[in-house]
């Protein structure tokens, strides 16, 4: 006999197993669970009892369970594929949301049709690794696709790369969304004054010159995000523009080697709790990712009215304004086309406060994250209607 299940709202138990616990992922997460407690959903989160993601989420009174994972697959995927098996017995969810590669792996495992399972690959696992090992990681995800209720693809250009890479599944696109306000005009102006407040309150700009041009940068510290491309450019870009200043906020496994070659001119952050401010100090806000599903923080750059340069990878097209890709977007990897991009809207005043307004705009009434929330709802609605006859197959040798 199948289990009693509940349509979302109240009485409905959707369960999140999430890893990793910072960055974007974990703004989605926070973004989508606070939505969720909104509406009556009970939203149960399992993720390592590290980062911020833990600690948001049990703010904003979800139910969080500690689920011990690391985020590469190794010799403790058996260990962290029982752990949800366990998780999936005391919850007894409605639904299980998982989010990103690792969650993806160990959560279908455990579940294999039991539940309903969303998958929500946040970028795919088969881009950010090479050789034999990404060889594996495709083929898994086309495996597990007959574990997988939906797919929910963060940006059209995720979902075709999934089918491109013979992922056979039912799929819904739902493209991030921003907290507007918190990132939006509320949380301060986008003008001259804006700027020079917002860089007087953080100490590590305090006593920087206001003539003096701010590139920031908002990731984690590793290969995806591309900071060491960014580091290439700016040897470039600092000889065009001396007074330049370009701040990494975040850190990760790639800090040391990045400060190590960093010059003066590159300030560290870390951590922020808030990147709010960053933001908003910032004349120009870059991302030269390597591979993305759609990255958050260009998002709440341009909702903060900065304009932005990314790689064109996954989702960065369809996250700017229309006719915009000129000025904003540069090949993955490349270091002189990124520093030419962004010498070039150093040194125009007029087009970045342009561009500036036209992405705040584009933002405000595109990705706002309550839309984000709705839509996920839709997902939610569709999968637990739909007849889930139990499915509990063998696990591919």
């Amino acid at each position: 006999m199948q289990p009693q299940r509940h349509r979302p709202g109240t009485g409905f138990t959707a369960l999140h197993l999430v890893q990793p616990v910072d960055g974007g992922v974990a703004r989605v997460v926070t973004d989508l669970v606070r939505a969720q407690l909104d509406s009556g959903v009970r939203a149960v989160v399992a993720c390592p009892d590290e980062g911020p993601l833990p600690q948001a989420v049990a703010r904003l009174g979800a139910d969080v369970r500690v689920w011990r994972a690391v985020r590469s697959p190794g010799p403790r995927l058996l260990d962290e594929t029982r752990q949800v098996s366990r998780l999936v017995d005391e919850v007894r969810p409605d639904l299980v949301h998982a989010h990103s590669a690792k969650a993806g792996l160990a959560g279908r495992l455990a579940v294999r049709g039991r539940v309903p399972t969303v998958f929500q690959p946040h970028a795919w696992s088969f881009e950010a690794v090479g050789g034999v090992t990404a060889g594996l990681a495709l083929r898994w995800e086309r495996w597990a696709a007959r574990w997988t209720d939906r797919v929910i693809c963060v940006s059209d250009a995720e979902r075709r790369t999934g089918e491109r890479a013979g992922v056979d599944a039912e799929w819904t696109v739902v493209r991030n969304g921003v907290d507007i306000t918190r990132f939006g005009p509320a949380a301060g102006a986008a003008d001259p004054a804006g700027t020079a407040a917002a860089r007087a309150a953080l100490p590590l700009l305090a006593g920087l010159s206001r003539a003096a041009p701010v590139v920031v940068c908002v990731g984690r510290l590793c290969r995806q995000k591309g900071q060491d491309v960014l580091l290439r450019a700016w040897e470039l870009i600092a000889h065009r523009s001396p007074q330049a200043r370009l701040v990494l906020v975040g850190d990760g496994p790639d800090e040391a080697r990045l400060r190590a070659t960093a010059p003066r001119s590159v300030l560290f952050a870390g951590p922020v709790a808030d990147t709010s401010p960053w933001y908003l100090a910032a004349d120009l806000v870059v991302l030269p990712s390597r591979w993305e599903g759609m990255a958050v923080a260009p998002l709440e750059a341009m909702a903060s009215g900065r304009p932005v340069v990314l790689s064109d990878v996954d989702g960065a097209r369809e996250s700017l304004p229309p006719g915009r890709e000129d000025h904003c977007l540069v090949p993955p990897e490349d270091s002189r086309a990124l520093a030419a991009a962004v010498s070039a809207l150093l040194g125009d005043k007029v087009l970045r406060e342009a561009l500036g307004r036209a992405s705040q705009q584009h933002v405000l009434s595109t990705f706002d994250v309550r839309q984000t929330a709705a839509a996920v709802a839709g997902v939610y609605r569709d999968v637990a209607a739909a007849p889930h006859p139990e499915r509990r197959e063998p696990i591919p040798q």
